[in-house]
């Protein structure tokens, strides 16, 4: 039964971090990556589709992203598509290759970004901690119920705390390896 609370704690934890990874992807550092475009929506053949379903997304070099297409009549939509989204990039196409050229972020940028990203990790801490709320409180409704004794009780809230710190640290990893990323030139 405490396993149970316990093992359901740490995979809600773990999903936390995966969440706060999925969240970082996304932003944009001074490198190019082909996760900007990922949730990018095109009006195609009669539906909102994925962009990776209307054409291939590759790395041209380090700082510019190659859409090609599968039909050209869907450069257009697509060229729409990236302006009306907030990534921020004009794209620039050449017959029936659309590119996204990166600029070097600016100092102010970079800084902006490093707090956003401190923004995401606290939140997820907080979902960390109210993980661990959750199952401090199951534990306590055990011992309410006289299903467990007091030792256990502590001995579960003690795992649960040492749960938390584990990923509460790999947070701050995470956190601060995406500023390191940011605010390299």
């Amino acid at each position: 039964m405490l396993n149970d609370i316990k093992n359901d704690a740490q995979t809600r934890m773990g999903k936390s971090i995966d969440s706060l990874k999925h969240d970082l992807t996304r932003l944009r550092t001074g490198r190019a990556s082909t996760s900007l475009v990922d949730n990018l929506r095109v009006p195609a053949y009669g539906s909102d589709m994925p962009l990776n379903q209307v054409a291939s997304v590759s790395l041209g070099d380090a700082r510019s992203i190659v859409i090609t297409p599968f039909d050209k009549t869907l450069v257009a939509p697509i060229e729409k598509a990236i302006l009306g989204s907030d990534i921020g990039i004009t794209p620039t196409t050449a017959g029936t290759v659309i590119r996204l050229n990166l600029p070097p972020l600016t100092e102010e940028r970079r800084r902006e970004l490093a707090k956003h990203v401190a923004h995401e990790g606290e939140n997820a801490k907080i979902a960390i901690r109210n993980v661990r709320r959750d199952a401090l409180q199951q534990v306590k409704d055990l011992q309410k119920k006289n299903e467990i004794t007091e030792d256990d009780e502590r001995r579960a809230e003690e795992d649960i705390q040492k749960l938390t710190d584990r990923f509460v640290k790999e947070v701050d990893e995470v956190v601060k390896h995406k500023e390191q990323e940011l605010m390299a030139v």
